[in-house]
Order: C-alpha cells, then sequence, then structure tokens
C-alpha cells in the first residue's frame, strides 16, 4: 500500500470503554440483525443527520452541469459517472454514523456556483420503520434535476456493521429531452468494532443507468481480504446495454483518484476525478432562528453542541429527548388514527417517494422555475413568509457548536 492509499483509509481506534458499551449492546443482538431499531451510544455519532448528509452527493454538481453541456450522449454519460464517483470521498473524522432522523424531520439548502447559477435541495424522512429519507435537488439554470428516496437497512455481521443502502436516485437532464440516468449504490461497513482498528469500507456493485443512451455503468466497490487487498479499490465498466460492448474501464481509489481508459484502444489511464484537486461546493442554511423545530439543524443542535464539546453525557440526554419525543408522537397518531403525511413528498403507484412538486410543473424558465421552487420549500409552515437567508446567526447553541477548537 503506498503513501496516499495510508492516507485515504478511514479508520479509528475505540477506548476500551467506549468499546465495551458496543460489546455489552451486540452481546444483546444476533447476527444478521436489522439493527435500525437499536439506539447507538453518542460517541459513534456524526455530529448532522443523515438528511444533511445526502448532500455529500451534491458536493461537485460542476460535474454534471459540465456533461449537461456536451453534445455527445457518451460524453455525457462519463461526466455522469465522475459526479456519481466524485461524492464518496466526503466523510467524518474517524468512522461514524449519522444522526438517525425522526419521522418529518427536514433539510432544506440552496448553493450558489462560479457561474452565478443556483440549486435548491431537500430532504425529508417520510418514514422511520422501516427508514426513509426522500430527496430532491434542482439547478434551474441548467434544467438539472435530481430526485430519489434512500432506504438503509443496518446489519451485524460479527466484527462489523454494514448498512444496505437500498433505494435509487434519478438524474435529469431536461435539456435533452427528460433524459434520465438512474443510480444504485453499494453498501457501507463499519469493520473491526470489536476487536482491530475500525475501518470504513464500501463494498458490492453500483450502478449508473441510461436507457436512452443504451449505456450503464457497472462499479465493484472492493473490500479488502483478511491478507490480500488494498482499501477502497474500485473496478467499472461503462457498456452498452443491448450488447454488453465495453467502452471504458473505470479503476482507482474511490477515496482519492480514479482513472478512466479506452477499453477498444487500450489506452492508458487517464485521471477521471482526483479528490485533492476538486472543490468541494457548500450548502446554504438559514439561520436557526428562520428553521422550524423539525429542521435538521435545529432539532440536533444541542446533540451536535455536545459532540463538539465531547460532552457524551450531554449529548446523549439530548438525544434521548428528541426520540422519547418521536415515540410520543407515534402514540398520539395512533390514539386518533391520523396517519403521517410527508410535506414535501408522496409516495406514488411505483412504489417510491416523489415530490409534491411534479417536474412537469416546474415552469421551464429559469427564472420563473427559481421562484416556484423557492417558495415549495422555503415557505414556513402555517405561513407564506420565506426564510430569510440573510439574517445572521445569534442563536448561541449554534455559535458555540461552530466555535474553532484545537486539534
Amino acid at each position: 500500500m503506498n503513501k496516499c492509499e495510508e492516507n485515504s483509509v478511514v479508520e479509528e481506534e475505540l477506548d476500551a470503554e467506549p468499546r465495551n458499551i458496543i460489546l455489552s449492546m451486540i452481546s444483546q443482538i444476533g447476527k444478521d440483525m436489522d439493527l435500525s431499531r437499536i439506539t447507538f451510544p453518542t460517541f459513534v455519532l456524526e455530529p448532522r443527520s443523515f438528511t444533511e448528509r445526502v448532500t455529500d452527493f451534491m458536493s461537485h454538481p460542476d460535474f454534471l452541469i459540465n456533461a449537461n453541456k456536451n453534445e455527445d450522449p457518451i460524453e455525457r454519460f462519463i461526466g455522469v459517472v465522475k459526479y456519481y464517483m466524485s461524492g464518496w470521498h466526503i466523510h467524518p473524522k474517524g468512522v461514524k454514523k449519522p444522526y438517525n432522523p425522526v419521522l418529518g424531520e427536514f433539510f432544506r439548502s440552496r448553493c450558489t456556483f462560479d457561474d452565478g447559477s443556483s440549486a435548491f435541495f431537500v430532504a425529508e424522512q417520510v418514514s422511520h420503520h422501516p427508514p426513509i429519507t426522500a430527496m430532491f435537488y434542482h439547478c434551474p439554470d441548467h434544467h438539472i434535476a435530481i430526485e430519489g428516496d434512500l432506504r438503509p437497512k443496518s446489519r451485524f455481521f460479527g466484527n462489523s456493521v454494514g448498512m444496505i443502502l437500498e433505494g435509487y436516485a434519478k438524474i435529469h437532464f431536461d435539456r435533452w429531452d427528460d433524459e434520465e440516468y438512474l443510480v444504485t449504490y453499494p453498501n457501507m461497513y463499519a469493520r473491526g468494532i470489536l476487536f482491530g482498528k475500525m475501518v470504513l469500507e464500501l463494498g458490492e456493485t453500483s450502478t449508473v443507468t441510461c436507457a436512452k443512451s443504451d449505456l450503464m455503468f457497472e462499479v465493484e466497490f472492493k473490500t479488502k481480504g483478511l491478507i490480500w487487498g488494498t482499501y477502497n479499490q474500485i473496478i467499472g465498466k461503462i457498456k452498452r446495454i443491448s450488447t454488453k460492448e465495453v467502452l471504458y474501464d473505470i479503476t482507482g481509489n474511490w477515496q482519492t483518484t480514479i482513472y478512466i481508459a479506452d477499453h477498444k484502444k487500450k489506452t492508458e489511464p487517464a485521471v477521471l476525478f482526483d479528490s485533492s484537486k476538486e472543490h468541494v461546493v457548500p450548502q446554504t442554511v438559514a439561520c436557526a432562528a428562520e428553521q422550524e423545530s423539525n429542521e435538521s439543524r435545529n432539532m440536533w443542535k444541542h446533540v451536535t453542541k455536545a459532540i463538539y464539546e465531547n460532552d457524551l453525557d450531554a449529548a446523549t440526554k439530548h438525544k434521548s429527548a428528541i426520540e422519547e419525543e418521536q415515540r410520543e408522537d407515534v402514540r398520539r397518531r395512533e390514539a386518533e388514527k391520523t396517519p403521517f403525511v410527508p410535506r414535501f413528498f408522496q409516495l406514488e403507484t411505483d412504489g417510491l417517494y416523489h415530490p409534491n412538486l411534479m417536474l412537469k410543473d416546474i415552469p421551464e424558465d429559469p427564472e420563473q422555475a427559481k421562484q416556484a421552487i423557492s417558495k415549495w420549500i422555503f415557505t414556513k409552515s402555517g405561513s407564506d413568509e420565506m426564510q430569510d437567508f440573510a439574517k445572521p446567526e445569534e442563536d448561541p447553541v449554534v455559535l458555540a457548536a461552530n466555535k474553532p477548537r484545537r486539534h
């Protein structure tokens, strides 16, 4: 393993006390058991909700924008593959899992690109058992939309915990007569939870498919063997769906550098993506005073502050309060026989969640589209008032969580 590969491994060494807590928790469950109903201790938590973590897939939207401009369908497809592979290198320090969102929790944001264009995002927890997070992203200036839902299932496999990422994402290029790219996900594994160093790995096979262009990208995220192999390696192929003809080979390390080579011409691999040289586009979120009570950052702000301050007792206290409030909401709805209705999404006949602002109802004119999408996402519940993004952050809890710290 070279130095670059060593630096790309996501690992963490647990002290005796937290490892004993995990051992005690795992002793009460069985191998291959679904962990979605298990409450994890706060020291394994990443200080943000899964509804926000979904935005990692939107870290490099310029790849999609550039792909959408290309006249050649194969080059467009390669651009989408580049975008898809660019989202995996974002991760917290150590082996952590995000907060489990509560039912009805949502995260919303916007971002602005170097060319002056903008994009809008919303994710909502539309089901708690089983957990389902629906999401929608739209860039009106470039006529690009992404919709999907993620259905993570956690499993215990002895010395590792796996997150099986079921669900879908669909990328729409309206400029090309609603050209669609259907995306599936690899699985995530936290290795070494009982002994050894904890290591985060991606595993199994995922795909990007464009039926209109007759193209498919199939990639295997390879896990390291007990003796042989290296971490974070991928092997993939871009091929024709109809004939299985291989056009390009994709190889490399999903944490650092990914390469592409022309399969027919047997060319030398060229860099497709280098995480050290690319800029992550930040998400802009309204201040806490402009957020609703079930908006992710506002809901979890006390837990986040406690984790940053390494006060695990306080983090556990605030996390338990959120979880108990969710259980009380479930009991109330059951007593009143009132089913939960998502705010931004609806379950369609295909069994998947889609935005209740239908793509066909979004105006073609970019400015009109921005107004329609902004009104839908950022209007406050029960009023016609929209979030004010210009208002500065003044919440002392949020400011305390965000203050610089020595490492």
